[in-house]
């Protein structure tokens, strides 16, 4: 059952084109992941789906009585409350339903009241509708629902306007997830979770009963919990069916039918177009006929676009000046504190030359800090700290707090790198994306994406031997995401990374250090080697187990009648393919034997020509009558062939 869809669909902001006339349906049950890359309109869609933006033009259709939660990735909270009165707002239905039972009960302990019963039978109703609704259990879902999303008791108690960026959007999904929404619409809801926040999402959503959109950058999260996948890009959407992996095969292999496509149409188009050239040139009237028929067919058909091959792609490598020594980093027993709050303690760690290393810990545990505490950057409370011989640190840190919001895209990479000349840094802002204009945009008013990149560069102009990356692949797309591990694959000196990427982790460290209020805890290997020591890897049959079954509800006699009718409509639609594909193995046989033939008496003609151009031949009254008569007997076959042919195709 279709519960949304789109038709033509368009929108533009001035001359910028976002998308134009796309289509879409989503079922009920749909689990849809939207994927692109930065500035295709995934939030926009889902804006325009959740009725936040109007479409240019396009119709759009939701089914009556399908109630939409969005999540945007900008989330604004009315009032000035508390975090634990905020979430108590998805129940309000329930909060009410207990006034009223409340007065109800009041009203009923009056044994003599004339409205006894009735007050008695709507107490009883009610309460049925209370316990149908969770009126029981809401109130710990609630607790649990905060705990999972990082707000502790005293988590609980702060006020709306001193929340971080993260908290807001963590509340907001806590709020959304609470109000069990007919559809999720969840823009980005990944970002500013940490690995055990994304892994308990995953759960939740696995187990959610109502349709789900979500926009995700997280290749991991969409391969979890996606079974469709809408690709914007070029203006338009294709759907396909799958997750995310599996959608980068069919992507692929749908792009190579189309490039197939095209090459045998623009082949088919050229052959025509000769075989219209060589009916002109035997100047019969019934060829010419044909030639002009033909004509008009070919203006008529529907040219194949050529695929696409995207170059727009950003170029990035990192390069190290000179080499440092064989130690990068020491250090031990160090500890960090903010007031009363402890962050960790007995950290302990030793990073060598070359190494790749990924740290990864709660959200709040200090992971950000302890980066800056072995840059030198702040001072732990305790603890030892060496850095090696030639270390040179580069830096990118996630919050983009190292830019000048106040300067332009040129200015902040000219006050970094006084040497390039303007040309010279236009060339590498345009390896970044930053074309024509771009360059001269302010910093504050740049998407997180574009400032993203635009520290990127920066670090890739650095030529550090050691980079401390903080989150590189937040705020990217897809694509520019794959670039940043390539290139971090390819970098010949070390890398500390903190990370919550998965992919990420799966791909580039040799070695994972999780981060605990006491310390460091290594373990040697990648992402799944993690999970797998931690207890937390599932197996291929738990992932099974984990899938609703896709024929519920039938007997065991109906899907063996089933089945045999499955079998037996197979065969026969095999039959019937097997005898096609006979018959125009038939025809294209015996095409290409009268288009031999064809070009045999075009050769033939045109050397009879070519000896009635001679002077001896053009006396020879005799000769010529004979050859005439012989051409004119050709030329009527040709013709006779060519019609042939034409039913042919």
């Amino acid at each position: 059952m279709v519960i949304i869809s789109g038709k033509d669909i368009s929108k533009t902001y001035g001359t910028d084109i976002i998308f134009e006339d796309v289509c879409f349906g989503v079922e009920k049950g749909d689990r849809v992941g939207i994927v692109g890359a930065n500035g295709t309109g995934k939030s926009t869609l889902l804006g325009i789906i959740a009725g936040d933006i109007e479409a240019s033009s396009g119709d759009l259709y939701i089914r009556n009585g399908f109630n939409i939660g969005y999540l945007r990735q900008q989330n604004h909270f009315e009032g000035s409350g508390t975090v634990l009165e905020e979430a108590e707002k998805s129940f309000t239905y329930l909060a009410e339903m207990e006034r009223k039972l409340e007065r109800l009960q009041l009203a009923i302990s009056d044994h003599e009241s004339s409205s006894f019963d009735r007050d008695l039978e709507e107490y009883t109703r009610l309460m049925e509708e209370y316990e149908h609704k969770g009126g029981f259990t809401y109130k710990s879902e609630l607790g649990a629902m905060l705990t999972h999303m990082g707000f502790d008791e005293e988590a609980r108690q702060k006020k709306i306007g001193q929340l971080s960026g993260g908290e807001r959007t963590r509340l907001a999904l806590s709020c959304m997830l609470l109000s069990k929404p007919d559809v999720l619409m969840l823009d980005e809801p990944t970002n500013h979770l940490d690995l055990h926040m994304l892994e308990w999402l995953e759960t939740y959503l696995d187990g959610y009963k109502g349709t789900l959109m979500v926009v995700s950058h997280d290749r991991y999260f969409l391969d979890r919990i996606t079974n469709r996948i809408f690709d914007l890009g070029s203006g338009t959407l294709e759907a396909y069916t799958g997750n995310y992996s599996e959608f980068l095969v069919k992507r692929e292999e749908r792009l190579e039918a189309m490039r197939r496509e095209y090459e045998k149409q623009q082949a088919e188009i050229a052959r025509q177009e000769d075989m219209i050239r060589r009916f002109r040139q035997h100047g019969t009237e019934h060829l010419a006929k044909r030639a002009a028929s033909r004509e008009k067919r070919l203006a008529m058909i529907e040219l194949k676009e050529k695929p696409k091959i995207r170059n727009d792609k950003m170029k990035l490598s990192f390069e190290a000046e000179y080499k440092s020594g064989g130690e990068v980093l020491e250090a031990e027993d160090l500890s960090k504190s903010y007031g009363s709050r402890k962050l960790f303690d007995h950290a302990g760690l030793m990073i060598r030359k070359g190494e790749r290393v990924c740290i990864i810990g709660d959200n709040g545990i200090g992971k950000t800090t302890l980066l800056r505490i072995l840059m030198g950057l702040e001072k732990p409370d305790d603890g030892y700290l060496r850095i090696g011989y030639n270390v040179d640190f580069g830096y990118y840190d996630q919050g983009q707090l190292l830019l000048d919001e106040n300067e332009t895209v040129l200015g902040e990479m000219k006050n970094a790198y006084h040497l390039y000349t303007d040309t010279e840094m236009r060339s590498l802002l345009g390896r970044f994306l930053f074309t024509g204009d771009d360059v001269f945009k302010h910093v504050r008013d740049l998407s997180g994406g574009e400032k993203a990149k635009l520290s990127l560069l920066k670090l890739m102009l650095s030529g550090a031997n050691t980079l401390i990356l903080d989150e590189p692949t937040n705020h990217l797309d897809i694509e520019s995401k794959e670039i940043v591990e390539e290139a971090l694959l390819e970098f010949s000196g070390t890398l500390l990374i903190v990370s919550h990427d998965r992919y990420l982790l799966n791909t580039i460290p040799d070695r994972i250090l999780e981060l605990t209020e006491h310390g460091l805890v290594e373990y040697k290997g990648k992402f799944d080697y993690y999970l797998e020591k931690t207890g937390r890897l599932k197996t291929q049959d738990e992932e099974a187990d984990q899938k609703p079954a896709g024929r519920a509800g039938r007997s065991e006699a109906e899907e063996l009648e089933l089945t045999r009718k499955l079998v037996k409509d197979s065969e026969a639609e095999r039959q019937a393919k097997k005898q096609n594909e006979a018959e125009q193995r038939r025809k294209q046989r015996r095409a290409e034997s009268v288009e031999q033939r064809i070009h045999e008496i075009e050769a033939e003609i045109a050397d009879i020509q070519d000896l009635m151009m001679l002077p001896e031949n053009a006396s020879d009254v005799s000769w010529m009558q004979e050859n005439s008569s012989k051409m004119a007997s050709l030329e009527e076959e040709v013709t006779a062939l060519y019609d042939e042919w034409m039913e042919l195709q």
